[in-house]
């Protein structure tokens, strides 16, 4: 119980923080707030020329589109990570020697600052842009069930943090990631469902996204906001599909715990 409690008491410190620190640059989240929007209208005109005179695409409708997009650009303002930059940085710069000497674990650390910076992200984008899409677009972007909405969001930002941070971890192998990294974003964007919905791929790839943990990031988050989770043939109830979402973030948790052991021993402190 006290180790909990310590471990807490770091987590609401670090976040806290970090959360102060951004604040001084809350403009830079601020940005957010034109781009969301504007890509949301870019989205909103793609897919009513693509419906045309169609009700129905894949079991969409158009107005499912629309809530759609508006609620992955929602829940991508909640789950915003860029833990694989800053590792990358750390370790490039010979920095991340300053936390082989400190009584933290670097991961829970950064964990820590993704909490506070993602608090700052609920103020400065996720509620101006949810005001934007609800009173200037009119898309309803109430969950169909609040609590499993809430758990799958969760799961999602403890998902796209332990992915980046395993791709941070190249680093301790490679002078410069920024290559794996870019090609990895594109990768993700395209897979993660932000781009296109899932099920409009074929058959085979859409089965495959569930060993894959892309999906588990966006797609299977925004389609338990809808209320209704399909994918590859499979018809999933909203707890099942969160059971499904947490054993993926389990199994990521354990390669990025295993990873993280390995890539510590291999650590020189070049640079520093």
């Amino acid at each position: 119980m006290n180790y909990l409690k310590h471990k807490f008491g770091v987590l609401k410190a670090v976040a806290f923080v970090t959360y102060k620190e951004w604040s001084v640059y809350r403009t830079h989240s601020m940005v957010s707030i034109f781009v969301g929007p504007v890509y949301f209208i870019v989205q909103y005109f793609i897919w009513t020329s693509v419906y045309g005179a169609n009700s129905e695409i894949n079991s969409l409708t158009l107005a499912d589109m629309v809530r759609y997009f508006g609620a992955s650009a929602l829940i991508g303002y909640l789950t915003m990570d860029f833990a694989d930059w800053n590792l990358s940085m750390l370790i490039r710069t010979g920095k991340f020697l300053t936390f082989t000497l400190r009584p933290i674990n670097h991961r829970f650390f950064a964990f820590s600052q993704k909490a506070g910076h993602r608090v700052l992200g609920f103020f400065v984008e996720f509620i101006p842009c949810l005001i934007i899409f609800t009173l200037l677009f009119g898309v309803d972007l109430t969950p169909a069930n609040i609590p499993y909405a809430v758990i799958s969001v969760i799961l999602a930002f403890l998902m796209n943090f332990y992915v980046n941070y395993c791709l941070g971890m190249l680093s301790f192998w490679f002078v410069q990631s920024g290559g794996v990294r870019t090609v990895f974003q594109l990768v993700s964007g395209i897979f993660s469902g932000s781009l296109v919905p899932l099920v409009f791929f074929p058959d085979w790839l859409q089965r495959l996204q569930f060993f894959l943990p892309f999906q588990y990031i966006t797609y299977l988050p925004v389609m338990v906001f809808l209320g209704e989770y399909s994918l590859g043939g499979v018809n999933l109830p909203l707890s099942s599909a969160i059971l499904l979402q947490a054993a993926a973030v389990a199994v990521v948790f354990a390669v990025s715990e295993i990873l993280y052991r390995v890539s510590i021993k291999h650590f020189t402190g070049v640079g520093a």
